[in-house]
């Protein structure tokens, strides 16, 4: 319970020059302005909130495919015990797969790396003509390279 508000200078409502409660500080940006430095090159709106979206969308593309190298070399075993037959030349085209996502994950800042990562995940499907399991990792690693790729469109434009 409140009483009537008695207005006076510098107490009470805002004049017109001060900030209301609701309204950003001074510097703070407002809903719908853009930031500094949101504009990009061309005179165009930046697509993203990221104050880097380029390093952004390497980091994505580098923990994928870190995390590719660590499943690929974790996989090993259980495929061993319970897929079956796994051959020599599977394990040497996972652990080659593997080294290669681990040199592409550190390449991630040049262009090429994301046209390589794509012809990696070529390479882990051709893989399951070694073992059908290397095929069921292509597909989910291939869907997840595709989604990161989409990002990476989003992101960068």
């Amino acid at each position: 319970m409140t009483g009537p508000v008695e207005e006076r200078p510098g107490k009470g409502a805002p004049s017109e020059g001060a900030p209301s409660e609701g309204a950003p500080s001074e510097g703070a940006p407002s809903e719908g302005a853009p930031s500094e430095g949101a504009q990009a090159e061309g005179g165009g709106q930046r697509r993203s909130g990221l104050r880097n979206p380029d390093k952004a969308v390497r980091g994505l593309g580098a923990g994928t495919l870190a995390l590719e190298a660590l499943v690929l070399l974790l996989a090993i075993q259980p495929i061993r015990v319970v897929g079956g037959d796994l051959s020599g030349a599977a394990i040497a085209a996972i652990v080659a797969l593997a080294v290669a996502c681990v040199a592409l994950a550190g390449q991630m800042k040049r262009a090429w790396a994301w046209h390589a990562g794509t012809v990696l995940q070529g390479l882990l499907l051709l893989s399951g003509l070694l073992h059908w399991s290397l095929f069921a990792l292509g597909v989910m690693f291939a869907l997840v390279w595709a989604y990161a790729l989409h990002v990476r469109r989003v992101i960068l434009g």
